[in-house]
């Protein structure tokens, strides 16, 4: 009995011992509760229309169905967010700005426009007389020449008769005076001079080689005719300009035209001058539109007694806008915005300490200069991709996000599966399934994207069978064929500029695998050549069926795309080593 009364002592001590040490900071320290953290950022969807998305639980707003728990990712991230590398945002060149109001204080307009020679300054040389150039004493284009200077000796036929005649009715003035100034009269209207035809009487003698003097001052800006030509009456010599004014054209954009008026100042600048501005003013207004550029051409005239502005420089001029900012709407640069159909739409980071970015839709109002003005959608603060929009967007339409040409978000579907969508919406009296927007452009910019297309086939396919060296031309002609590429074609502004930003990405891809000769390398070029190309053909189409085929085991395991004439898959990500690896997402036509 005495051995267990010690156990059980031994028992109860430590039971004290234990409350002592850890019970009473159990009680004190605050539990954690992790569902109201979860809750607070969790976000619920509809489970037909993924992209609705709300802060607490309810119905759906088109269908009536009760909303779920948006799922996130592994990183924490909601559906229609995703991240960026930091190695990835660098090759991209990814650049975002903060959202300002205090950005439209100054309220300037900015165009761009090149100096031309001022028209209403312009003079033309002509001959009088018909002849032979025996001299030209004008050397090059550029050259000054002064009012009354020796410009050519011509001789001429009718020119030495006419000298013979009036030298012949000088002798006969007194008996035939009406002759005699019926002779002079001709001359003069050849442009001889008193001087030149008293000199003829005086010496009795015919001039062979006639001299021609300038009537103007100014800079020879054309050459019309050399040396031993033979000219005919009323023919142009040289083209004469005077260069102490000069204008400045700019282009307008129609949206913009209200916004000018004859007599406004304006501010004008050049590369060539950084730290100069030079003031003008609104001239003249053209009243005609371009119907293929839809602009319209304003005129300032400026002053050039220094010489400082050359006929075909190129300058940018800041006008103050006189509508003004009345609602202090935010702007943004034209850079940030990608347009499909009305869509406008935009990227923006969000306050994260790592690159996390989400698609956003705006609406545009007019634009100023560079920039637009944002009716809805961004505010104050926002921070916005502002370079390397459309690298963005492939990231998203990879990763399955809302991108611009996929407002719904979710898995690209192949056309097994669009088919699949269009039975299960009869009920819901929707089609879902047809979620790409395609701007519509000429056939013959189609064919012009499809020779790059082609090209890319080649590249592709050279990849497949790991020959680097091959690899290399079909790049080479991806460049040249994209050089083709005719922009005239895009009388839309919005697919201009969506193509001038997916050309410069494709171009830098090609041109980097035609720089290296490890395939590797080249893969991984050819990774960021797919994703715009797949952006290219998905706004333009080239009139064919195209297969958009995906490997999840490229790219480190986060999978990439590529593009093929054939549904079977040739996978260029890993060649003879895994040839069969991968599965058509989409079918282009």
């Amino acid at each position: 009995m005495k051995k267990y009364a010690i156990y059980i002592g031994i028992l109860a001590i430590g039971l004290v011992l234990g409350w002592i040490l850890f019970g009473n900071s159990s009680t004190q320290e605050p539990q954690h509760n992790h569902n109201e953290t979860t809750n607070t950022n969790q976000k619920w969807t509809c489970s037909m229309h993924p992209q609705i998305m709300k802060s607490e639980p309810g119905d759906c707003p088109i269908c009536g169905m009760d909303l779920i728990p948006a799922a996130s990712n592994s990183d924490g991230l909601l559906a229609d967010q995703f991240m960026l590398s930091n190695n990835a945002m660098a090759l991209a060149n990814i650049q975002t700005s903060i959202v300002d109001k205090g950005n439209q204080q100054d309220n300037f307009i900015k165009l761009s426009g090149k100096i031309v020679e001022n028209e209403e300054s312009n003079a033309v040389q002509v001959s009088y007389f018909s002849g032979r150039i025996e001299k030209l004493n004008v050397s090059f284009t550029g050259e000054k020449i002064n009012k009354g200077q020796l410009l050519a000796t011509i001789y001429s036929p009718e020119l030495y008769a006419a000298q013979q005649e009036l030298i012949t009715a000088a002798n006969l003035k007194e008996s035939q005076p009406t002759l005699y100034k019926a002779v002079k009269s001709k001359l003069k209207l050849w442009k001889l001079n008193d001087m030149q035809i008293t000199q003829i009487e005086a010496s009795g003698k015919v001039i062979e080689n006639f001299p021609v003097y300038a009537t103007v001052s100014g800079t020879v800006s054309a050459k019309l005719v050399e040396q031993g030509d033979y000219i005919k009456q009323g023919q142009p010599l040289l083209k004469i300009s005077k260069l102490s004014t000069v204008w400045g054209n700019f282009d307008v954009y129609e949206n913009q035209i209200n916004n000018f008026k004859k007599g406004q100042e304006v501010m004008v600048s050049t590369n060539a001058y950084a730290n100069e501005e030079f003031k003008g003013k609104v001239d003249f207004i053209d009243p005609i539109l371009n119907t293929k550029t839809r602009i319209v051409t304003l005129r300032v005239v400026l002053n050039n007694k220094h010489n400082k502005f050359k006929p075909g420089m190129f300058v940018e001029a800041k006008i103050k806008n006189r509508t003004g900012n009345k609602n202090n709407t935010v702007s943004i640069p034209s850079s940030a915005v990608l347009w499909t159909g009305k869509r406008s739409v935009v990227y923006i980071k969000q306050n994260t300490t790592k690159p996390v970015f989400e698609m956003r839709e705006i609406t545009l109002g007019k634009k100023l200069g560079d920039s637009y003005e944002v009716l809805e959608g961004l505010s104050n603060g926002d921070e916005i991709v502002t370079n390397g929009v459309f690298t963005i967007d492939a990231a998203a339409q990879l990763q399955g996000k809302k991108s611009m040409m996929n407002k719904v978000g979710g898995k690209v579907m192949t056309g097994h599966e669009g088919h699949l969508g269009m039975e299960t919406t009869k009920t819901n009296k929707k089609d879902h399934s047809k979620m790409n927007e395609r701007i519509k452009v000429s056939k013959i910019f189609q064919n012009q994207l499809e020779n790059v297309f082609n090209s890319y086939i080649k590249l592709k396919d050279e990849l497949v069978n790991e020959d680097a060296n091959n690899a290399i031309i079909a790049s080479t002609e991806i460049l040249e064929n994209i050089s083709k590429v005719d922009m005239k074609q895009l009388t839309d502004k919005n697919a201009h500029n969506h193509w001038m930003s997916l050309e410069k990405e494709i171009k830098t891809s090609a041109n980097s695998i035609s720089k290296n000769s490890d395939i590797k390398i080249q893969r991984e070029h050819f990774k960021h050549l797919s994703s715009h190309l797949i952006s290219a053909i998905k706004l333009f189409g080239v009139n064919k069926k195209v297969f958009v085929e995906f490997c999840p085991m490229a790219n480190n395991n986060k999978g990439a795309y590529w593009l093929s004439k054939q549904q079977k898959i040739t996978n260029p990500y890993y060649g003879q080593a895994m040839l069969s690896c991968g599965e058509v997402k989409q079918i282009l036509e």
